[in-house]
């Protein structure tokens, strides 16, 4: 690494979700860059997947199996991490969940729990476990992954929309109670990405092509898209921004 800007040498990043899509993405991208990455998700196999294939790679990495909903996962992703590499100096929050579409007039309580339960109090539960122990070094980065659905209403994932809304304000509020340990926290707020959670869409050739052509960049992302601004996020690169959200969507919120 020839830029210390972008430079991860060393450091330990956790990434939530992360065997597929966007957290996936950003995995390998912070390994590229000198990283030691924890791989987690719900399905152990897929995490030992993942981690052996950037071990081939010449890559360090770590299979960590956690439900990002469950408090005592959580814990135990945290102590393990620590337990192997001693510490944690950057943490992207990227699991998250939606079971149900359609409009939140038909939303059950279960469904509403399930979304605010693992999207909002996991990343809570997560955050309050790493944060004292990134203020004993005096640094560190959270990225948080929110969605342009927390910026504009719609009708059909809007209470996915409400709890992506409430991880930016989670941000913005830990950046400024944790800012003089010197710790940055942000969000990224992704528009319509080429992953598993919009599959019905970009699968389609007439709806993939009415997304293009509202958008101005004319194209769907890519999850290196946003792996590249997570990477941004957690480096000195950006060691001057905190508490933000930064909307990566292809230009498609300015029209």
């Amino acid at each position: 690494m020839n830029n210390p800007l972008f430079d991860m040498t060393g450091k330990v990043a956790l990434i939530t979700g992360s065997t597929k899509g966007i957290g996936r993405s950003i995995a390998e991208e912070m390994a590229r860059l000198g990283a030691k990455v924890v791989i987690s998700s719900r399905k152990a196999d897929a995490c030992e997947q993942v981690a052996n294939e950037l071990k081939s790679q010449g890559y360090e990495a770590m299979a960590i199996p956690c439900h990002v909903g469950k408090k005592d996962d959580l814990q135990n992703l945290v102590n393990k991490t620590n337990e192997a590499w001693g510490t944690i100096d950057v943490l992207v929050c990227n699991a998250a969940t939606n079971p149900v579409y359609g409009p939140t007039s038909e939303m059950t309580d279960e469904a509403w729990d399930k979304i605010m339960d693992t999207n909002v109090k996991g990343t809570f539960w997560l955050t309050n476990m790493v944060l004292p122990q990134m203020a004993e070094k005096g640094e560190g980065a959270v990225v948080m992954l929110s969605s342009i659905a927390g910026i504009r209403g719609n009708t059909t994932i809007g209470t996915y929309g409400v709890s992506k809304a409430a991880e930016a304000a989670l941000a913005r509020n830990l950046a400024v109670e944790w800012g003089p340990k010197g710790i940055r926290i942000n969000s990224i707020a992704p528009g319509l990405i080429k992953t598993d959670f919009a599959k019905a869409l970009w699968e389609d050739p007439v709806r993939v092509k009415r997304a293009e052509d509202k958008t101005p960049l004319r194209r769907i992302g890519d999850p290196v898209d946003i792996a590249g601004l997570a990477v941004f996020l957690s480096t000195k690169a950006s060691a001057y921004i905190t508490g933000q959200t930064i909307v990566a969507d292809g230009g498609e919120t300015i029209c």
